[in-house]
């Protein structure tokens, strides 16, 4: 029989029995449905997380102090970097601006309104080395730094929690008591850990003189003129603030640099596992499927005994009944398959619409539900084929 053939007599005995062929294909619909709507979840989030890191500012390197140990042990954050380090930064060769940054936590209160929120003391360049922008108002001015100013920049979140349906713009809030007058509110960024929308931002100066008296950086941003030379920077860097520290070549460093890239790659590889793993839990339903399938084909073999007879006897070799029933698995598994992907997609899109997250369904996450839908199919349909192609022709034709 040609392979035409074959797929068509397949087809026409799946339909004389619609009900237990659907039913047949249910464990591969779900399983099918279940692998691509993970797989899309697990590329939204890879996708939303990249997009957040990216939004923290383009080639973007951060050094932070680093930890003290005693004995062995890490023990807690040291205070090694200060404005001079920042300063010295500013000479390396490929960086384009270097931020700064002092941070702390106070109380904020505008009438009745209290909030306990971040506070971090910036320079002019901190906005766009992080890549924030001002949604109204305006932001910090190089006097305002060298008056110290009590100015006060706020994140989007913070705006609306303080001042609900009305402008911040030209208030006056009090931080820790210190009555600070409010110039700009920044541009939304959106929900995270650290995120800007949920801090204040004061002067430098001010923030150490006036609200919490600490003279070490809690972070040094640097915008790198070009990405590819972010390994040379961080060497040079590196050098640099280990002979600002006086630190001996056997003694570690007493500060950390992160890059983008490599903040990057950490996240990327965390996504990617934590999707394989939830890929990994819904594929166990394809298997569920495909034991389904063997015990339906199986089934079937019994049901057409003496059809399987009549075959032989009319001329019909082993491989052509073979043929037949694997074509038959096949089948079951790949219909099962493509009405799973289209669940699966809409599942997705559903999540994404309605959700509170983004879903991604990958070209790929399609052509390997549909290959694995053949493979289950053939890998589970071999049995009953195999059987169904042994059969005694004459112990067939007797069959009742």
């Amino acid at each position: 029989m040609l392979i035409k053939e074959t797929a068509k007599s397949a087809w026409r005995s799946l339909a004389s029995n619609r009900l237990r062929t659907l039913l047949t294909m249910l464990g591969m619909i779900i399983g099918t449905a279940a692998v691509v709507a993970v797989l899309g979840i697990g590329e939204g989030a890879r996708s939303s997380v990249e997009g957040r890191i990216r939004s923290l500012g383009a080639n973007l390197l951060m050094v932070r102090p680093g930890s003290a140990s005693a004995s062995g042990v890490r023990s807690g954050t040291v205070k090694t970097l200060t404005e001079g380090d920042a300063e010295a930064l500013k000479g390396l060769d490929g960086v384009a601006a270097v931020a700064p940054e002092r941070s702390g936590s106070a109380q904020l209160r505008y009438m009745a309104s209290n909030l306990n929120a971040s506070v971090t003391g910036i320079t002019p360049a901190y906005l766009e080395v992080r890549s924030l922008s001002v949604e109204s108002g305006v932001s910090f001015s190089d006097l305002d730094e060298q008056q110290r100013a009590r100015v006060v920049v706020l994140g989007a979140n913070v705006a609306r929690q303080l001042y609900p349906g009305s402008s911040p713009l030209g208030t006056r809030l009090q931080i820790n008591g210190n009555a600070f007058r409010v110039v700009g509110v920044l541009t939304e960024k959106g929900s995270g850990m650290g995120s800007p929308d949920d801090g204040v931002f004061v002067p430098m100066s001010t923030h150490r003189s006036v609200l919490f008296g600490q003279d070490h950086l809690s972070t040094i941003s640097l915008q790198l003129a070009s990405e590819d030379r972010s390994d040379v920077v961080i060497a040079q860097l590196d050098q640099l603030l280990r002979l600002r520290h006086r630190l001996r070549a056997d003694q570690p460093s007493d500060f950390e640099v992160r890059s983008q890239a490599e903040m990057l790659a950490t996240m990327g590889q965390i996504t990617g596992t934590f999707t394989m793993l939830l890929g990994s839990v819904a594929a166990v339903s394809l298997i569920v499927g495909g034991i389904g399938i063997m015990n339906i084909m199986l089934v079937s073999v019994r049901e057409r005994t003496r059809e399987i007879g009549v075959r032989m006897a009319v001329g019909a070799r082993r491989g052509d009944i073979l043929r037949q029933f694997l074509v038959e698995a096949v089948v079951v598994s790949l219909a099962g398959g493509v009405a799973g992907v289209g669940l699966g997609y809409g599942a997705a899109v559903l999540l994404s619409r309605f959700g509170e997250w983004a879903t991604i369904v990958p070209p790929y996450a399609v052509g390997l539900a549909l290959g694995v839908s053949i493979l289950i199919g053939v890998t589970f349909g071999v049995g009953p084929a195999r059987r169904a192609s042994r059969l005694d022709p004459v112990e067939a034709l007797r069959f009742e």
